[in-house]
């Protein structure tokens, strides 16, 4: 039977054995750094030529130079023909999606102080936005919708979305997905190389101003390497849950969903933390029962082995204390008060409260964004909102009085730090220099 390891708080071992599966990397990393700095060189020097020349190799594509825009007929084609059922539910998890960000939206201020200085702040959003869709292995139409319909909320004006194209086959949902999100400029092109056209711009593929996405290693490498020229919105790592569970939750119900997670794959990782030791034992029972028959039980198996584990504590704020270390991408409180709980998480990138609240609701449709912190950023990271696409601008508008209040001391500051002209630009508008 396959099995995750077993933790007690209570055991002279459990900070060193928690430690190891806190801290424990997930996965290999791949070094590509090399690779993806040359993928990244050969864009900026050809262009579409260079994007082309990838395209061919690696997703076996053979197109044109600059002849990867997916026409938009294509997209209203893609979402025409979605089976009635899906096409309706992509459509509720857009309106929620959309409902939810608009209320993300923030507004300005304008102040004047006691001294007469205007001052406020306000927001715009970036002028253009890129995507990157992974393809392959996985389509993910649910990850459009989280990316893009943000953007659009937060009024960017331009929203471009590359999908590699592996032997030339597009996912029709992730094209029907696009056109429902208002994406009008796909392009077939994917790995490092769309990366670095997205950034440095080609003849066919005007520059955006930040990389937002999900990818592989080479992808991963890419953004870093492009930050500084284009913002980006992470580096993902191997999904993650956490669940705190007491003796009312049902472990057929907290079983499904770690396995839910475990399926991702395998470096994803499925951590229950509970008071009960009976719990303990039916939620492991029934993770064999389900694995049994579960069509990616390869999967889901390897991650339960190497990467889950139980955690028996001695009540719930230990097991809140152990979930903060862990600051999991996903936590789920399936306890008998899950609000009462929920005042003492801090750091987690989002929380499911309650039996009736699967991570999975809000994978898909429950509004909030699926794109969240993973390998324990939620310490510092929250997840994609409409924030990512917009900048704030402060402003001052200082009148003749408000000037001769505050602009002696600025210009005293100027002085002390050495910088003459700083001063004087001051001190000149007060007429003493």
């Amino acid at each position: 039977m396959t099995t995750a390891r077993r933790l007690l708080s209570n055991a002279p071992d459990f900070a060193e054995r928690f430690a190891a599966l806190r801290d424990g990397a997930r996965g290999v990393l791949e070094d590509v750094d090399a690779s993806v700095a040359s993928i990244i060189a050969d864009v900026r020097a050809r262009g579409d030529a260079a994007v082309a020349d990838y395209t061919r190799r690696f997703d076996r594509l053979d197109l044109p130079a600059g002849a990867h825009l997916v026409p938009a007929s294509a997209l209203a084609e893609a979402a025409a023909a979605t089976p009635a059922g899906v096409r309706d539910a992509l459509a509720l998890a857009a309106s929620r999606i959309e409902d939810f960000h608009r209320r993300q939206m923030p507004e300005g201020f304008a102040h004047t102080d006691v001294q007469g200085v205007r001052m406020g702040m306000a927001w715009s959003p970036i002028d253009a936005a890129g995507l990157y869709v992974p393809g392959g292995k996985a389509a993910y139409p649910s990850s459009v919708l989280m990316n893009a319909i943000p953007a659009r909320v937060a009024g960017v004006a331009r929203v471009v979305m590359c999908v590699p194209a592996p032997d030339g086959v597009l996912d029709p949902l992730v094209l029907a997905a696009a056109h429902l999100a208002g994406v009008r400029e796909v392009h077939r092109i994917g790995g490092a190389q769309a990366v670095a056209a997205m950034a440095y711009g080609t003849a066919s593929i005007a520059p955006v101003d930040k990389v937002l996405g999900p990818g592989n290693a080479y992808v991963a490498s890419a953004k870093r390497q492009v930050f500084g020229r284009v913002g980006i919105d992470s580096i993902a790592g191997p999904s993650e849950v956490v669940i705190i569970a007491d003796a009312t939750a049902d472990p057929r119900l907290v079983a499904i969903d770690l396995l839910a997670q475990a399926e991702h794959d395998e470096v994803a990782q499925a951590i229950l933390i509970t008071p009960d030791t009976a719990l303990a034992d039916r939620v492991a029972q029934a993770v064999a029962a389900d694995l049994v028959a579960l069509p990616r039980q390869a999967i889901a198996a390897a991650a339960w082995r190497d990467h889950g584990a139980i955690i028996t504590v001695r009540d719930l704020p230990e097991a809140a204390g152990l979930a903060n270390q862990l600051a999991p991408e996903h936590l789920e409180l399936m306890v008998a008060e899950p609000p009462a709980l929920m005042q003492a998480i801090r750091h987690a990138g989002a929380v499911f409260l309650g039996p009736n609240t699967p991570e999975a609701l809000g994978d898909y449709i429950a509004g909030p964004n699926h794109v969240l912190p993973t390998a324990r950023t939620a310490r510092f990271a929250s997840g994609l909102s409409v924030f990512d696409f917009l900048k704030r601008t402060t402003w001052v508008d200082a009148s003749a009085t408000g000037l001769a209040a505050i602009g002696p001391a600025a210009a005293l500051l100027a002085d002390a730090e050495g910088l003459d002209a700083h001063a004087l630009s001051i001190r000149r508008r007060l007429g003493v220099a």
